[in-house]
């Protein structure tokens, strides 16, 4: 009874503006950390060895990024399944979803990471990679690949632990890692000390390695403290192919995971529209994308947190809980990036001005383009919320349907047509246009839609 009492899900009780606060704040911490990683890394790669080898990490970025896409929204699926089956206090069928996950991400790591090693030539000609940065662009993707194994098995124990309730251990390890991959990078890619000169193949083998120590110690870790969804000798029947969980965990999983897609890839269509104003144009578009990544953080980890949340105490039948959680999350989500946004309106050129000249047409632009766009990001973090909470009943499709609508529906044919019928704003007027359309459908849906009926726990029983 003791070892049931300490499995009982915490996001279903206490008071939920400070629980959300505190499981949110360990996500949005961490999503801050990947960015600067993934942003100091590339300082040390353009320093140390130039824009052609900038050039080569760039690709495998992109691939990298599909592929976490995809992952991600597979490792949310078992979040949401986590998340109500111990609010429905069914540990055991927890734990199955934690056995047929391991199962899946594993063999699937292993077919993608081969797969890639062996195929990235190919697929970096696919990519049009530039001729003189395609042997170190090789050489970095194939060991990305290689370390694909750890960066799945991380995703998937850092969703069960934010299923179950704990966001802090993840941080930790997050941290860890993050601490790791930037001092490795350059010490590998130069050689400094007793470390070996490995060029651009220093870089993504520092990756390699920080992943590898940081997962490690985190399942060192988790079993040391007996965490209660552990895999232990008596739950080893639970290692193998639940197909239908298996199913299921796709279905809902692969909307989750391009929902991510279509959002880059309306940005990358802007991306092209904005080219054709001219290089100030788009230099002065790139950093304003830079900052707003940072302005969307708040929004993405209280849609994560609400998701986790909502999950538990829909599996508890807490449904006045659920609403709760909701608007709680939309509050939290307009006080949080309404600060930010106003902070960054008022050092406006200050923080432009960390990436631009402080003198010329480029910070100007920038400037232009923060005034109009910014503070559309808090209708973003409203449609985020509200589709994270619907996510997490199991309803994945409509959510996807309305990014499709709002990001390549509606802003890409304003931002391009009427970009070049009536001049350089309406690209910017796009931003507010299209999220207040995505908050209202899917508002509308949370209000009148059949979602609070998706039986996710039901389609995952055994036939």
């Amino acid at each position: 009874m003791k070892a049931q009492a300490k499995a009982r899900p915490v996001l279903t009780e206490g008071p939920i503006g400070k629980t959300l606060f505190l499981f949110s704040l360990p996500i949005l911490l961490g999503n801050v950390l990947q960015s600067l990683n993934g942003s100091i890394n590339s300082i040390w790669v353009g320093k140390f060895l130039g824009e052609t080898a900038l050039a080569a990490t760039s690709n495998a970025n992109i691939i990298l990024f599909f592929l976490l896409s995809l992952i991600f929204g597979i490792s949310m699926a078992a979040v949401i399944l986590v998340g109500q089956n111990l609010g429905a206090q069914k540990v055991g069928e927890a734990k199955r979803v934690v056995g047929t996950s391991t199962v899946f991400f594993t063999l699937t790591s292993i077919i993608v990471g081969v797969a890639g090693i062996v195929f990235t030539p190919h697929i970096l000609d696919l990519l049009n990679t530039p001729p003189d940065a395609k042997a170190m662009a090789v050489s970095y993707t194939q060991f990305i690949f290689a370390g694909i194994p750890f960066m799945f098995g991380f995703n998937l124990v850092m969703a069960v632990l934010r299923g179950s309730g704990d966001a802090k251990t993840p941080f930790y390890f997050l941290l860890l890692s993050t601490i790791l991959d930037v001092v490795l990078n350059p010490l590998l890619i130069v050689g400094i000390g007793p470390f070996p000169k490995l060029d651009i193949s220093g870089s993504a083998i520092a990756t390699f390695i920080a992943q590898l120590i940081s997962f490690a110690l985190l399942l060192i870790y988790l079993y040391a403290k007996k965490y209660f969804l552990r895999i232990t000798r008596a739950d080893i029947h639970l290692l193998r192919l639940d197909w239908p969980l298996i199913g299921l965990l796709i279905r809902k999983g692969l909307p989750m995971g391009l929902n991510i897609v279509v959002i880059s890839l309306s940005n990358l269509v802007l991306i092209n529209i904005v080219n054709a104003f001219g290089s100030e144009a788009t230099a002065a578009f790139g950093v304003a994308n830079q900052i707003s990544s940072y302005v969307q953080m708040p929004a993405m980890a209280i849609g994560g947190a609400v998701t986790s949340m909502a999950s538990q105490n829909i599996g508890a039948g807490k449904w006045d809980r659920v609403r709760r959680i909701t608007w709680t999350g939309v509050a939290f989500n307009i006080g949080l990036t309404g600060l930010i946004v106003v902070v960054i309106h008022l050092f406006n050129r200050e923080a432009l001005g960390l990436f631009l000249p402080l003198q010329g047409k480029a910070i100007d632009l920038g400037m232009h383009i923060n005034n109009i766009t910014l503070w559309s990001f808090i209708i973003f973090g409203i449609f985020n919320v509200v589709a994270g909470v619907v996510r997490s009943a199991g309803a994945v499709v409509v959510p996807l349907v309305v990014s499709f609508i709002a990001l390549l529906l509606v802003r890409i044919p304003l931002a391009s047509y009427y970009g070049h019928q009536y001049g350089f704003d309406m690209i910017w007027w796009s931003f507010p246009i299209s999220f207040a359309i995505a908050a209202v459908l899917n508002i509308l849906y949370y209000r009148f839609g059949n979602w609070r009926s998706a039986r996710l726990m039901e389609a995952a029983s055994r036939p």
